[in-house]
């Protein structure tokens, strides 16, 4: 992991094995399959579920700064807490929740390589008890803007400046065949396509087989061959936001590009606005 441009962003699952119960350290389990928390997982772990704690109700958008504040607080996490993330689906909403921590400035913030994945291939323990800490005052900070792209942003930089736009769908979504991945609902925008200037890189094309990330070097021959050089500003988006923040922390954290945005509101809302471009190949 030396290789990568910020390898403290990661850990192994043998490090979350012999740190999950240090005091210093909270460890949350976010899954696609909201069911699976419950089903076991790594002893100390808090179970998180994407869809009411880590979004607004009824509205969409992020936690606000005081919501993520309360959130963090009943856990016991406090600013200098090391706070690791892993779940199923490859660390999709793990590294959903990653960006929403970082957005809010969180400075150590962790990805298990590999995620629940792994651990279960690994034959480590799964326990059912939700653990419990006393509550502590987190004070968030933020938000930082610079990592989100909001959709007057984005619009704006389909006209052409320099910004690559990277969408990290399938390639049938892409194309416009699909409006989700194959396993789920085809719902959630009124046309297919993509935006129009966007290099479809797909999310899993970072991932061995193990579960775990693609070397630097694989990495880079990856995104740079699609023109993904570093200091030029990437926009990455996928249907919801989730897998593009995985895209998000490769770029950011495992290649060191600093001019990175994931476009939460992603195909969801661009597939659905009145007036904005649309391509399909």
């Amino acid at each position: 992991m030396t290789q990568y441009a910020h390898p403290e962003t990661l850990v192994e699952t043998s490090w979350l094995s012999e740190h999950a119960k240090d005091p210093n350290v909270r460890v949350f389990e976010v899954d696609v399959d909201t069911s699976s928390y419950d089903q076991g997982h790594a002893a100390g772990a808090i179970g998180v579920n994407w869809k009411s704690d880590l979004q607004q109700q009824p509205v969409r958008d992020l936690l606000d700064k005081k919501q993520l504040e309360e959130f963090l607080s009943k856990n016991g996490a406090t600013k200098d807490t090391t706070i690791v993330v892993y779940g199923d689906n490859n660390n999709w909403f793990a590294a959903w929740f990653f960006w929403l921590l970082k957005y809010y400035g969180h400075r150590d913030a962790r990805l298990v390589n590999g995620g629940r994945a792994k651990w279960l291939a690994e034959g480590r323990p799964l326990v059912t008890e939700r653990p419990s800490f006393q509550r502590s005052e987190y004070r968030a900070q933020g938000p930082d803007a610079s990592v989100r792209a909001l959709r007057d942003y984005v619009l704006e930089k389909v006209t052409g400046n320099g910004t690559k736009i990277i969408d990290v769908r399938s390639p049938k979504e892409f194309a416009g065949e699909l409006l989700a991945p194959e396993n789920l609902p085809q719902e959630g925008a009124q046309r297919g396509g993509h935006i129009p200037g966007a290099q479809n890189v797909p999310w899993a094309t970072a991932v061995a087989e193990d579960g775990r990330f693609k070397t630097a070097d694989e990495l880079r021959a990856i995104y740079e061959g699609k023109g993904l050089a570093r200091g030029t500003e990437t926009i990455a988006y996928c249907r919801i936001g989730e897998r593009s923040a995985h895209t998000w922390f490769v770029l950011r954290y495992l290649l060191g590009h600093d001019r990175v945005r994931n476009y939460d509101g992603s195909w969801t809302e661009w597939g659905s606005l009145i007036g904005v471009p649309i391509e399909k190949s």
